[in-house]
């Protein structure tokens, strides 16, 4: 750890360098051995408050990669503007150290080459004596004839070499150490040296080794309410049929508080990728919730605000990436330069950055640029027009009908908060008013997902009257089952069939449902206990559709839910001071107790199970409430099967001819929608990478000049293509890879396209690498 380093005055930043040289070359006691195992992707990037003193000190740990580190600062004031750092050096160094060359992950069964490469920067020469530690998670053999120790002189660097082939799945841990040994055995002309400093480099570095086929995750909530009297669960795990050996695992959590799991990962709610305008919001608007809720329950310690307060204003800046010149935002933002203005997408930026004012600074000419933008989409009845591009079409009859639109953006401007005596909103009230009147006298009625909206306006405006009528038309419509209440739309799109029916619910249903719950905790000036009633029974729903990191399925739902339940926890909030014991017992010898109370109400418990599958019995004792998650992922193997998309995917060459098949080759991919729908929403087309291979990143960035494809990320060993949307005529898409390490027994890799909004629509295909059969690949 540095000492309390700094950040720099102009005076200070020419000294720097002398300084941190001289801290390597002057070591007050010799250090025999290091051992390095931090190696960040990225490390400082940091906003810091600076007062008046002009000095702010930060603590950072120093990754251990040898390297040269650039530094440089900017700083905002409103008095004297912009200021820009000249930049700091510093320069982590050894006098010798190892490098370690691997892959980021394999799959079971493959096999690769890790090297060990010493580099020796000193002025003499020394001898090294490398060794890589024994463990049961791998194997491996030494490639080389054995040697007790290497010579290497001023700047020159060795490499010794395993045939490795892991046993374990999950994070396997790689220890090679390199020691500087005495010896009379010369090195060229000269005695090799042992050098004072580091005579011993140990480096430690994880390898990710995968379970065959596709990844996934089953979600099992409950939410137990003991008043005194024992609940008793019951947990259920089993296995498809198609498992891969070895791949499940299973973990139990408890939590105290409604929010809890969602506050633990307020940036990592959702499954999925985080690359567009409407995407970012997920990030940022449940920290407002979060605050509130923390707020108005006091519970709102320093450190969850100043993390909080942190995410807001990350959030903020990334999505001025996505507006427009005129104020609005859209998707993709306007250097995307396809689409106009999204009159959706702006009305929930405007609203949120409304609220986010309370804990962070937000321009306020970006609030009424946005406000200006949408009252001139209003027409002379009080609806707004739709412009630009919404890429979520599975709410049909929903925001895509001017009404329901119109009641979107009414309810974002009444949470802003503006009046009702405001132009804007009078002028949407009246819209809505309209809307709703010609429904109820009309044959059909308005849509499961219009009137729920229309409830939670109506509700907001403070029109008792309108939200009760809404509400008992919503009423004769509910689901009702199990001690639960929720909504369905009328034809819900087909997914395929799974081994589980404890799935998530599609987004749409939780998005609609959460509203209803919003318009029932919406009430002047607290909803009834009448109210309160019929909100248990939809939050009971909405709990056992949320995900392991407290998120939903998709990005709307995800906000509007988690709104919801903070304002259900902060109507039902109390501080009794009593305490909920949980136990979970196996069908076997295994038991585990866990107590909630005040102090820990936010703290996440978990624990792993022993077994799967299983039957886990649970039971809650005490008084108050308490959250239980069951997180259960497997891989299976991929089947044929009817899936709402077509996906193929070949490689080219497809077999191992040419000098170049080992090295480098091309992934097409042809993709089709043949769902219920005339198109899909947004898609994802996820590319995992064969073991040792890495895009070109390039030809990635190429398929953004098609007019299909919105963005390209390149994630870990991942290419995510955003497409706008797939019909049914074929899409054709290609990027080549490069291999970067090189892997024996290479196995499949998964492709997998599916709908952003309507993730239970997929379909999943496999490719092969060229040459994944020649063991001369590697």
């Amino acid at each position: 750890m540095m000492s309390s380093p700094r950040l720099l005055s102009y005076a200070d930043v020419s000294a720097l360098e002398s300084v941190v040289q001289d801290s390597v070359a002057h070591v007050s006691e010799p250090l025999t051995e290091t051992v390095r195992k931090y190696f960040p992707e990225t490390w400082i990037w940091d906003l810091v408050a600076v007062d008046s003193s002009g000095v702010a000190e930060v603590g950072v740990t120093v990754p251990d990669t040898i390297t040269e580190w650039k530094a440089g600062a900017l700083c905002l004031s409103n008095d004297t503007g912009l200021g820009l750092s000249l930049p700091a050096s510093l320069r982590a160094f050894q006098p010798f150290f190892v490098e370690l060359t691997m892959p980021y992950s394999v799959i079971r069964g493959e096999a690769f080459t890790l090297k060990a490469t010493v580099i020796n920067y000193l002025s003499k020469c020394i001898r090294v004596s490398v060794y890589l530690e024994a463990s049961p998670a791998f194997q491996a053999v030494p490639l080389e004839k054995g040697e007790d120790s290497y010579c290497i002189c001023e700047n020159g660097r060795q490499t010794v070499s395993w045939a490795v082939t892991p046993k374990s799945l999950g994070s396997v841990n790689f220890t090679v150490s390199a020691e500087a040994v005495q010896s009379q055995e010369l090195c060229g002309s000269e005695v090799a040296v042992v050098p004072e400093y580091g005579m011993k480099d140990k480096i430690i570095k994880p390898l990710l080794v995968e379970p065959e086929g596709l990844e996934k995750e089953i979600t099992f909530n409950s939410m137990l309410c003991p008043s005194g009297a024992e609940v008793p669960d019951q947990l259920h795990l089993k296995l498809p049929p198609n498992v891969v050996e070895e791949s499940a695992r299973a973990s139990f959590s408890v939590l105290g508080d409604i929010l809890g799991s969602a506050m633990r990962n307020t940036q990592n709610l959702l499954q999925m990728p985080y690359g567009c305008g409407e995407q970012n919001m997920v990030l940022f608007a449940p920290n407002i919730y979060v605050l509130n809720y923390l707020n108005e329950t006091q519970q709102l310690t320093p450190e969850l605000k100043s993390k909080a307060i942190g995410y807001l204003n990350t959030g903020y800046q990334r999505q001025l990436n996505y507006k427009h010149n005129d104020g609005s935002y859209s998707t993709f933002g306007e250097k995307h330069g396809r689409t106009a203005g999204n009159t959706w997408l702006t009305a929930f930026v405007l609203k949120t950055f409304a609220q986010a004012r309370t804990y962070i600074f937000i321009d306020r000419a970006y609030i009424t640029e946005a406000l200006t933008w949408l009252s001139r989409k209003q027409k002379d009845n009080g609806c707004f027009r739709s412009s630009g591009s919404l890429l979520n079409n599975a709410i049909k009859g929903g925001v895509e009908d001017e009404e329901t639109l119109s009641a979107y953006i009414t309810i974002a401007l009444l949470e802003i908060p503006l009046p009702i005596t405001h132009p804007v909103v009078r002028n949407a009230l009246f819209c809505l008013e309209s809307a709703w009147n010609s429904a109820k006298q009309g044959p059909h009625g308005s849509h499961v997902y219009t009137k729920a909206l229309l409830a939670y306006a109506f509700a907001l405006a403070g029109n008792q009257e309108k939200k009760s009528e809404v509400l008992k038309s919503l009423d004769e419509e509910a689901v009702k089952e199990d001690n639960s209440v929720y909504w369905t739309r009328p034809q819900n799109p087909q997914a395929p069939l799974e081994y589980f029916n404890e799935l998530q619910a599609p987004s749409a249903e939780v998005e609609m449902t959460s509203y209803v719950l919003l318009a029932h905790l919406t009430a002047d000036p607290a909803p009834t206990s009448e109210e309160l009633t019929s909100a248990s029974h939809i939050v009971n729903w909405i709990t056992k559709q949320q995900n392991s990191q407290g998120g939903f399925s998709s990005t709307q739902d995800t906000v509007v839910a988690l709104h919801a339940l903070s304002k259900y926890g902060a109507a039902t909030f109390t501080s009794t001071g009593k305490a909920v014991h949980v136990t979970i017992r196996s069908s076997g010898t295994f038991s585990t107790d866990f107590q909630v109370d005040n102090n820990n109400r936010l703290l996440l418990q978990q624990i792993s199970l022993p077994k799967v599958p299983e039957e886990y019995s649970m039971k809650a004792t005490g008084e108050g409430c308490v959250y239980l998650q069951t997180s259960l992922k497997y891989n299976i193997l991929p089947e044929r099967q009817e899936f709402p998309f077509a996906l193929e995917v070949q490689t080219l060459p497809q077999t191992c001819d040419g000098s170049q098949a080992h090295t480098s080759f091309q992934i097409s991919l042809n993709v089709s929608y043949n769902g219920a729908r005339p198109v899909s929403n947004m898609a994802i087309v996820d590319v995992k990478m064969v073991s040792g291979f890495i895009p070109l990143k390039p030809t990635v960035k190429m398929l953004q000049n098609s007019n299909d494809v919105s963005r390209t990320e390149v994630s870990s060993n991942h290419v995510l293509i955003y497409l706008d949307k797939v019909t049914n005529q074929t899409l054709s898409l290609s990027f080549t890879v490069l291999q970067d390490i090189p892997v024996r027994d290479l196995k499949p890799a998964i492709v997998k396209v599916y709908d952003y909004y309507e993730t239970g629509e997929f379909a999943i295909a496999e490719y092969n690498a060229p040459c994944s059969k020649d063991q001369g690949n590697a």
